[in-house]
């Protein structure tokens, strides 16, 4: 059995090119559904396979990317989504020191990130390594260790608990080529946890490795749950790539009676494998659960359930509800929506019900048709108990936000049309208000209860046709009490046409604390000389990049935003195009404000600006 698990893991690797996949992929992220065909009302219950021999079968007979196509290992078919709690920041406390932690989705359930800090350390992933930082007091702060990892290894991100780091990547090979001209190299996903009760001598105390692609993880408690993909295919007629894990205790491949998996035909199928580990205490055993379905694509977590979604062939996208509890992992029920999923922010778990927002494509006769926006209510059996479609109808889904009863939904085309939607009688979902502003928000924060923060872009309406040139970046402040009237009582536009923030794709990037009266956006500006232009500024011209930072607001219901000041890494002369300077986080601890880029961090008082300190990595 160990031989045959060396046997297979030699040919794990990476398929450049494979035209059916490429077909279900294209499927998939643009929503398509061909008119000829309808959503079954759920998908078909999970069975596992009796043995190897099974599992061959039936990808031979199932999977619409087998026949003559030659494979040589794991093809990552993760289609990534965009990467805070319900209306506030979390904030932490070691000591007596207050500060900021990671801008998560939900209360309780944490994302790992490149940056964390427990109140007295920065912990930062930068250059492939770890830093280890003394971050307070800022007066002496310092280098006190680096975690290195080989060139072969990429560090995506860290857990910090406690006296615990937990570090999660990837391991490659160097790429080669096959007999058949096919590109291919071994991925591996990797989690290490260390001992930094002493931050100068971090202590390594379980490594977990497992074959595939990392494509998310999140704590919880205790726990760690990390998810992997890895193509299913069939070597030879006779050979599948089963993932293997590796681990303190030994190596081992992923029985085929611990495959789920549905009994129907897909354009390919991958194994997507949820693993738990206690980081508190790591000698206990990790658990894990693998299904074997389409390319992972997004994923959306509460404090009992992981959510995945899943492109399937043709009508939309299939759901799994995984279970979780501590080290306990099921696989519990599946399901299927029309269209597409945009991010992890347009699914929710609300009183026993999943809530999703997804865009759909009509197509007739291999020609694309208008695009709707809609939102599916699902019981915990993954059926659809209530709906709401055909939203802006021709319109794309920029942002969507799920709060208690209320869901709120950003489209564009030419103008911005936020809408309010009452989710309280989830089998009759129905719009309560609408506002339509220039402009539109990629991310949406709630600020209380009653108002949200959006950040995106301004837009100017288009004289050529039906459509708006994006200007600069645009951030909103929305009195949603009204539901019936939405309006927006506040905004601020930063830059002109080129402008951008890590915000508008990872909302990781966004630092707000409504105590504090504090908001903080890593954001490039570019701008336009306007005497280059002396028949007037056309609205599709761009702006020449020329400050990149964190712009620091005031935030408030009284007086909307009010720009404090801007922190910046790059010294006077130095070309703003060198994005080893630019800022990608801020953090605070007690009342300093800290800035984190991939050379330094530089310590600022909250208050006033003023910089304290700053840390330059080597």
């Amino acid at each position: 059995m160990q031989k045959e698990i060396k046997k297979r893991a030699k040919i794990y690797g990476t398929v450049a090119v494979i035209s059916a996949i490429v077909l279900g992929a294209l499927c998939y992220n643009f929503g398509v559904i061909p008119t000829e065909f309808q959503l079954p009302p759920y998908s078909a219950p999970l069975r596992t396979f009796s043995s190897y021999e099974e599992l061959v079968n039936f990808l031979l007979a199932y999977s619409q990317t087998q026949g003559h196509f030659e494979f040589y290992g794991t093809l990552d078919t993760t289609f990534r989504g965009l990467a805070t709690p319900a209306y506030t920041l979390t904030v932490g406390w070691v000591s007596s020191l207050e500060y900021s932690t990671t801008n998560i989705q939900v209360a309780g359930v944490d994302e790992a990130d490149i940056v964390k800090t427990d109140g007295e350390h920065i912990f930062l992933v930068s250059g492939g390594d770890v830093w280890i930082l003394l971050a307070y007091p800022p007066q002496e702060a310092e280098v006190l260790n680096k975690i290195t990892f080989s060139n072969d290894t990429c560090p995506a991100g860290i857990f910090v608990k406690q006296d615990k780091l937990a570090v999660l990547g990837s391991k490659y090979t160097l790429p080669s080529t096959s007999n058949y001209g096919l590109y291919y190299g071994d991925v591996r996903t990797f989690v290490n946890i260390y001992d930094v009760s002493d931050a100068k001598d971090p202590v390594l105390l379980r490594n977990f490795t497992i074959s595939g692609s990392y494509f998310n993880s999140r704590m919880i408690g205790d726990y760690i749950y990390t998810v992997t993909s890895q193509a299913a295919y069939v070597i030879n007629n006779d050979t599948v790539s089963i993932p293997i894990i590796y681990s303190n205790e030994g190596t081992k491949e992923v029985s085929p009676s611990e495959i789920h998996y549905s009994n129907v035909s897909d354009s390919y199928f991958s194994f997507t494998t949820i693993a738990a580990l206690n980081m508190q205490n790591p000698a206990e055993k990790p658990n894990h659960k693998t299904v074997m379905t389409g390319g992972a694509s997004k994923m959306y977590v509460s404090l009992q359930n992981i959510y995945i979604t899943f492109p399937e062939s043709h009508v939309g996208t299939a759901i799994h509800r995984v279970r979780i509890d501590n080290s306990n992992i099921n696989i519990e029920a599946n399901g299927l929506v029309p269209g597409s999923v945009l991010n992890q922010f347009s699914m929710d778990e609300y009183n026993d019900y999943f809530r999703v927002a997804t865009t759909k494509w009509a197509i007739e006769k291999w020609t694309f048709g208008t695009q709707t926006n809609n939102v599916y209510i699902l019981n915990m059996n993954m059926h659809i108990v209530g709906k709401l479609e055909n939203l802006a109808s021709g319109e794309y889904l920029h942002s969507a936000r799920f709060m208690g009863d209320r869901g709120y939904l950003v489209t564009f085309k030419k103008t911005d049309p936020l809408f309010v939607i009452d989710l309280s009688q989830p089998t009759n979902p129905s719009i309560l208000g609408e506002l339509k502003i220039p402009g539109y928000s990629d991310y949406l924060h709630p600020y209380d209860e009653t108002h949200l923060i959006g950040v995106g872009k301004h837009t100017v309406e288009a004289d050529e046709g039906d459509f708006a040139w994006y200007q600069g970046v645009k951030i909103s402040l929305f009195d949603v009490s009204d539901v019936t009237n939405p309006k927006q009582m506040a905004n601020y536009t930063i830059g002109d046409r080129g402008t951008d923030s890590p915000i508008l794709s990872d909302h990781k990037a966004f630092l707000f604390d409504k105590s504090k009266a504090l908001l903080v956006i890593p954001v490039l500006v570019a701008e336009i000389e306007a005497s280059q232009y002396p028949d007037g500024v056309p609205s599709n011209a761009y702006g020449n990049p020329v400050w990149q930072g964190a712009y620091v607001f005031s935030i408030s219901l009284e007086e909307g935003f009010v720009l404090k000041g801007g922190i910046t890494h790059f010294e006077s002369g130095e070309s703003v195009l060198n994005t080893a300077h630019w800022v990608k986080r801020a953090l605070y601890i007690e009342n300093v404000l800290y800035t984190v880029s991939s050379k330094k961090i530089k310590m600022n008082s909250l208050e006033t600006l003023v910089p304290i300190n700053e840390i330059e990595f080597p």
